[in-house]
């Protein structure tokens, strides 16, 4: 058997750990995420015959995204490491290094019935008909119509892309018992009502069309059923809108952070600051025990006070009975950022 293809884990392995000890971090991102293999692709008969070698690395499409600019200069510097691990193997060379993105199984993104450019103008129109018919433009009876219509086609591009509808009108005379009930007198408040009303819809779905490249630890932290329950919260925040949907929020949220206690506390190892036993659903005893026995010293003050904060933000909005949109989101935020916290000073977050 080709002894260089034998050793080829081997070598991956140290090729990575050259490029780590150099501070070559895309390289070293790319040889440890990567599924990188050696292959036999070519032969010399120079000086008796030489062994031609290539190294191909396939790349997670995240990754591979994030360094595709560089590429080149990438894979130059792992040729130039590999050149002097191969000096061990007689009569063999490296040849070329080449790094394509993993095969995927199916596509990532949908392309939606309605754009996010029409759906954008669809709710400025709206926006717009509802200023008009408050303010003596547009007479209802003359315009109802169109307004529903329009709302269906509203909804639907808000549908398939998971965004909660915040248009709780169903036609406009609902929003007419609106403007005289809740004493919106004026023109101008009836304005201002609308504007804020619409606002958080357009950022919706002006984020959602953007694709933001690379958010900071979006993906999973290996812990299996916390990364379940993070994902749940992420799906009911995005079509939440009533009380108990809210409220089930919140408690979705509390069981993420028992689960999260649960997986990192060791009782031999982490001795609660107030010499009370947690019980096994006492996230915030044992979470905060967890969190002073790997964050020792001064140093690490400023850090604890940190990661405790963000605990005792998250613990209390999880333990109210959140009935309204902001509290919900709060408490799915607090619980996310309590998780990246522990995934962070657990090491789930170093490079692999």
């Amino acid at each position: 058997m080709d002894i260089l293809i034998q050793d080829a884990p081997k070598i991956i392995a140290t090729l990575g750990n050259l490029v780590k000890r150099d501070g070559l971090i895309p390289e070293f991102a790319i040889l440890s995420n990567g599924e990188c293999s050696i292959q036999q692709t070519g032969y010399d008969n120079w000086d008796g015959g030489v062994n031609i070698y290539s190294i191909y690395c396939r790349m997670p499409i995240d990754i591979y995204a994030k360094y595709e600019s560089v590429l080149k200069d990438i894979e130059q510097n792992i040729k130039n490491k590999a050149e002097n691990i191969f000096r061990a193997y007689p009569s063999c060379w490296i040849g070329d290094v080449l790094i394509s993105p993993k095969l995927s199984t199916e596509i990532e993104e949908k392309s939606y019935k309605i754009s996010s450019e029409e759906l954008l103008k669809l709710i400025d129109l709206q926006k717009s008909l509802m200023i008009s018919v408050s303010t003596g433009g547009e007479r209802i009876q003359n315009v109802n119509d169109t307004y529903k219509e329009r709302l269906n086609t509203i909804s639907e591009g808000l549908a398939e892309r998971n965004i909660r509808n915040t248009i709780l009108f169903n036609d406009l005379w609902e929003w007419y018992e609106k403007w005289r009930s809740e004493e919106l007198s004026s023109y101008q408040s009836r304005r201002v009502f609308l504007n804020k009303l619409f606002l958080p819809l357009e950022e919706a779905v002006k984020k959602d069309s953007s694709n933001p490249v690379n958010p900071i630890f979006d993906e999973p932290t290996g812990w299996e059923r916390v990364d379940r329950s993070i994902n749940e919260i992420k799906n009911r925040i995005k079509g939440a809108n009533t009380e108990e949907q809210f409220q089930s929020i919140g408690l979705l949220g509390r069981e993420t952070l028992i689960s999260l206690a649960q997986v990192v506390y060791i009782e031999s190892e982490h001795h609660s600051l107030d010499g009370v036993a947690p019980s096994k659903t006492d996230a915030k005893r044992m979470l905060e025990a967890y969190i002073s026995h790997s964050l020792p010293g001064k140093t690490n003050e400023n850090i604890r006070k940190h990661a405790k904060a963000s605990l005792d933000l998250a613990n209390d909005l999880t333990h109210r009975r959140t009935a309204e949109y902001r509290l919900a989101a709060l408490s799915a935020e607090a619980t996310n950022a309590v998780v990246n916290i522990i995934a962070i000073i657990s090491g789930r977050r170093d490079l692999k």
